[in-house]
């Protein structure tokens, strides 16, 4: 007698190959029968008319801290997802002396918008190197699997101190050290090493963070000694402003590991068809046996503003800055008095401390790329809905529709504001990017981004936009689309030991009521330590989310079960 059946389901088994209708038995955490099963199990479920896919495996998210306070990893098991990956992008919290805590707080505050009295109070310091990381994040019971890569910025910063934060450039001995370091975590079990080269990642104090420009001798020989333990992966981010050479980079920390690489491709306004010429470099890559991939996002990444949002076009004038310690119902009240609305409108903008001024200004420049989300959530706005074309239909000016529009919903409406991706109004070059054989789906960026951000819904972006919902452009088989998120995914890191329904491999399984499955709008939770509030997406039809053979999400709700374990190298 097996421990579970699903019965009758279409069954979607993440190699991409054709759907069908068959049954998944399962025994202790592992799948041990597919198709037509005569066996009896102590519980069956009904699939009939559901989707029965693998688990989802999120290869980027930055729950560094809420690792160590959530076991239930939210908003990433809402949406069907049982493998998450962590560390990306060069930050987090260990290698980490004890004072250098403040540091690397001020550093993920300022790089992931994660508020720092949050991860001051709710994160529970008790490691210094890598591995002693790793056995406390394996100490805690979770709902998913959970894995951690080892951030330059953390591993600079440890080794070099207030040198590594100004970012001189390392000697011989620091680049040993380092890269020793590395290499000591990834056989402890991290599965690999992330850095970042952007000039978008910046302290809460506004300063780079220490890795940004991290010399070419000192990331060959961390990734050279990564590729000694004969396992990880390589991740980062580039601006990728001298694409040769920046490409050329990456080429070589590969070639020096063995290891493969990917990092994170996007359709940049600035560099409109970039994207492309990367997508060529890594199609040069692989021919020359080079690994490297791009994370793609399955849409736009944009920045949501609202009066509850990290970001809104009045938190830089006077008059605003006069009522936003009032809550939220008493803002709106304020706001709505027609002196207070035409004050603030008349005022001009002024100088603030903190990146604000300028981020504001230029969403207030590009106002044609501004749209309001609505809800249901839009993510591929027509350009006659943005707000600029909106308020010159209505006759007026964008900042007094703006205005307007964020007062809807009692002041909980958000305003999307795509900064890549979307150049045309469309995702036709996010399709191209996604449906492309050398890419990943990632980018989702689970926990962090709290007050300005909410991507973390990928999964069902994709299961419901791309593969049910698109009405502007070709759609993707749903075959594709689960794919992305598992075999591919689970692939990209090293693990074989899930992704596809197959006898074998680990019990994460989907149920999804495909017909009916959609996402929430984002809104505002305040369920963070210390009183801190983040946006937060939920998902209506997930039926079933098995874990390792226990079921811990039923009818879209957690069961309590907390099967997720630490995801070793």
């Amino acid at each position: 007698m097996l421990d579970l059946i699903i019965r009758a389901g279409t069954v979607v088994d993440g190699t991409g190959r054709p759907s069908f209708t068959g049954d998944v038995g399962i025994e202790g955490d592992r799948i041990v029968e597919l198709g037509q099963i005569a066996s009896l199990a102590r519980r069956e479920i009904n699939a009939e008319g559901l989707l029965v896919t693998p688990g989802f495996v999120d290869v980027h998210t930055h729950y560094d801290g809420q690792a160590t306070w959530d076991p239930l990893l939210t908003p990433s098991c809402w949406h069907g997802v049982t493998t998450a990956v962590m560390g990306n992008c060069g930050v987090g919290f260990a290698p980490m002396r004890v004072e250098s805590r403040d540091f690397l707080i001020e550093m993920m505050e300022g790089v992931e918008d994660i508020p720092g009295s949050v991860l001051a109070e709710g994160v529970d310091w008790g490691w210094e190197s890598f591995p002693e990381y790793l056995d406390a994040l394996a100490a805690k019971p979770r709902i998913m699997d959970l894995g951690a890569q080892v951030p330059h910025a953390a591993l600079r910063y440890y080794v070099m101190g207030q040198r590594g934060a100004s970012r001189e450039v390392a000697n011989d001995d620091d680049i040993s050290r380092m890269a020793a370091l590395a290499r000591q975590a990834v056989e402890a079990g991290a599965l690999g090493f992330t850095t970042s080269r952007t000039i978008l990642h910046k302290t809460a104090r506004g300063d780079y963070v220490p890795n940004y420009g991290a010399a070419r001798q000192e990331l060959l020989a961390i990734a050279g000694a990564i590729g000694q333990s004969g396992k990880g992966v390589l991740q980062l981010l580039s601006d990728f402003d001298d694409i040769d050479a920046d490409f050329d980079l990456l080429r070589e920390c590969v070639q020096v590991s063995g290891r493969p690489l990917s990092f994170t491709l996007v359709q940049r306004r600035e560099y409109p068809d970039q994207w492309r010429q990367l997508l060529g470099k890594i199609e040069q890559a692989q021919r020359d046996g080079i690994v490297i991939r791009g994370q793609v996002a399955p849409r736009a990444i944009g920045l949501l503003l609202g009066l509850q949002a990290s970001l809104h076009p009045f938190m830089v004038k006077q008059a605003y800055r006069e009522i936003a310690h009032l809550p939220l119902a008493e803002r709106v009240a304020r706001m709505r008095d027609p002196a207070v609305r035409a004050r603030m409108l008349a005022e001009p903008f002024d100088s603030a401390p903190g990146r604000h001024p300028a981020l504001i200004l230029s969403i207030l420049a590009s106002l044609d790329q501004v749209f309001d989300l609505g809800d249901p959530p839009n993510y591929e706005p027509q350009a006659q809905d943005s707000v600029a074309e909106q308020a010159r239909l209505r006759g007026i000016e964008p900042l007094a529709y703006i205005y307007d529009l964020m007062l809807e919903r009692d002041g909980k409406a958000l305003l999307y504001a795509p900064a890549a991706n979307y150049n045309d109004c469309d995702l036709e070059a996010t399709r191209t990017m996604l449906t492309h054989p050398h890419t990943v789906v990632g980018l989702g960026d689970g926990g962090a981004h709290c007050g300005s951000i909410c991507d973390g819904g990928f999964p069902t972006f994709l299961l419901t936009h791309w593969t049910r919902d698109r009405q502007r452009g070709e759609r993707i088989p749903i075959e594709h689309a689960v794919r992305r998120y598992t075999s591919a995914t689970a692939e990209l890191i090293g693990i074989s030991d899930r992704g596809v329904l197959t006898p074998g491999m680990k019990a994460d399984v989907n149920l999804i009521d495909h017909a009916n499955l959609c996402l929430s709008p984002p809104h505002i939770v305040q369920d963070l330590p210390a009183g801190g509030q983040r946006l937060m997406q939920t998902a209506r039809g997930y039926v079933a989310t098995i874990k390792s053979g226990k079921v811990v999400i039923e009818q879209d709700q957690p069961t309590g079960e907390l099967p997720g374990v630490l995801l070793r190298a």
